[in-house]
């Protein structure tokens, strides 16, 4: 029987049967019978990557298999959720080496999309700390891929978006904390050319982020707020509590979608002002714990309900360093100009992969992921609400993007083409050599597969 699916942005909505699945058997039983099929966890990626006319449903494979409390090596299977290992591990003094904005991830899908976070411009994407995926393939063999053993196939399931097979179990290592505090200073930023100097003057702090007022323009172009944070030390603490208590908190939730007409360019852009002059100090110091500081939208439930039943888009991009302030500026005054842009807009700065240690590869260059998205360069992160110009708007921004070198982040899309994933992703052709040898059929076939050809 069919059931309603929708990811996280509630676009596109499919009729499909989900299969939930424990075994290796189940596995190969329902990739053999039922063609096109993908995996799915908690469906957080925004668009169409984890949506198939059939769906496996991976959820019950969420057990810890073993932990080296000496190197803070993990293994566990793929449908544990990042919420899990974090309770688990952080009052045990560990925390995630990399971690998205949610923690409603699971760590399949952190390998799939090769997840990257804050800390992008030191440590890289999730799956730099990745020594080892069990793989089922779509003939039912199991297969182990390393930086050194399959590593053509470890590089390719490595942001490979499940389409080189169902991933069974990840080995990844854990960063050591001494507490579960943050240490954050935010400062403001009043134009875009102060925010690219404060993230410059703060290269070498673990965390940056920025929140953005992209509705702003003129003398006020990408004005907003950095954030950075540092993992507190025992010392940092006034309190005597236990320094890696688990913070709880009652959750707020929106409970249904809200009309769409509450988001406007008038609500957006007095929401982004008040935000903006609401940090009157030049930078504020304070102690948060890692929830507030990493999830700051994990404690609104539902939270993508704010966009109404149309639901919404999550586009996020990435220009080089070379481009990234002029094609900052024409997008952002693109953005303006249409009075598309939304709240939530985020501002990070990434690093040069192949500048980051493979764990798992002693010697030799680290191997980079033929579809994984960050770039050095810097990304911007938005929502916009559906509505009738915006997919032309969005083609628009797209020739913008590949112009000045950048790319689409393929876990948040649900519309890019096919022409425009291979004029920036220039290693595409290498993912499909791949993808040709595991899958020749394409039994593992994604919406998002589909429309981009993959």
């Amino acid at each position: 029987m069919k059931t309603r699916i929708v990811n996280w942005g509630q676009y596109p909505k499919i009729d499909a049967d989900e299969i939930e699945v424990r075994s290796s058997t189940q596995i190969t039983n329902a990739i053999q019978s039922s063609s096109p099929i993908i995996g799915r966890g908690l469906g957080r990626s925004y668009g169409d990557a984890s949506l198939s006319p059939t769906i496996m449903n991976g959820l019950k494979r969420n057990r810890f298999l073993s932990f080296n409390e000496d190197t803070g090596q993990l293994v566990c299977e793929a449908g544990v959720s990042l919420e899990e290992v974090l309770k688990t591990f952080v009052p045990k003094g560990w925390f995630l080496p990399v971690t998205p904005g949610t923690k409603f991830v699971t760590v399949g899908g952190a390998v799939a999309s090769d997840v990257h976070g804050k800390n992008h411009h030191v440590d890289g994407s999730f799956c730099r700390h990745v020594n080892r995926i069990r793989l089922l393939l779509p003939d039912g063999s199991i297969v182990d891929c390393t930086p050194t053993s399959n590593s053509d196939l470890f590089r390719a399931t490595a942001g490979g978006m499940g389409l080189t097979g169902f991933i069974l179990e990840v080995s990844f290592y854990m960063k050591k904390i001494e507490t579960s505090m943050i240490k954050q200073v935010s400062y403001r930023a009043s134009d875009l050319d102060s925010m690219f100097k404060l993230i410059d003057e703060h290269q070498h702090s673990t965390y940056t982020v920025s929140w953005m007022d992209c509705l702003a323009s003129g003398s006020s172009l990408g004005r907003g707020i950095l954030y950075t944070g540092e993992h507190a030390k025992i010392k940092d603490l006034k309190s005597t509590r236990n320094p890696l208590e688990f913070p709880k908190k009652l959750p707020l939730a929106v409970p249904f979608n809200l009309p769409s007409y509450v988001l406007n360019s008038f609500t957006v852009s007095s929401f982004n002002a008040v935000l903006y002059r609401s940090h009157f100090q030049k930078s504020k110091q304070s102690l948060v714990d890692y929830d507030t500081f990493f999830y700051p939208l994990d404690f609104v439930h539902n939270w993508n309900r704010i966009y109404g039943k149309a639901g919404f888009l999550q586009y996020q991009f990435v220009l080089p360093d070379a481009t990234a302030y002029d094609g900052m500026v024409k997008i952002l005054n693109s953005i303006s100009d249409n009075k598309l842009g939304s709240f939530l807009v985020v501002f990070k700065r990434c690093g040069d992969p192949a500048s980051f240690e493979q764990v798992g590869l002693k010697r030799g260059k680290p191997p980079l992921f033929p579809l994984s998205f960050p770039m050095q360069g810097y990304s911007l992160a938005l929502d916009f609400a559906i509505q009738p110009k915006l997919f032309d708007f969005l083609n628009t921004v797209d020739e913008m993007v590949a112009s000045f070198g950048g790319r689409v982040y393929l876990t948040k899309d649900a519309r890019l083409s096919s022409a425009m994933l291979r004029r920036t992703y220039p290693a595409v052709k290498e993912f499909l050599a791949i993808r040709k040898i595991v899958d020749p059929k394409h039994k593992l076939q994604s919406l998002l597969a589909k429309r981009l050809n993959l």
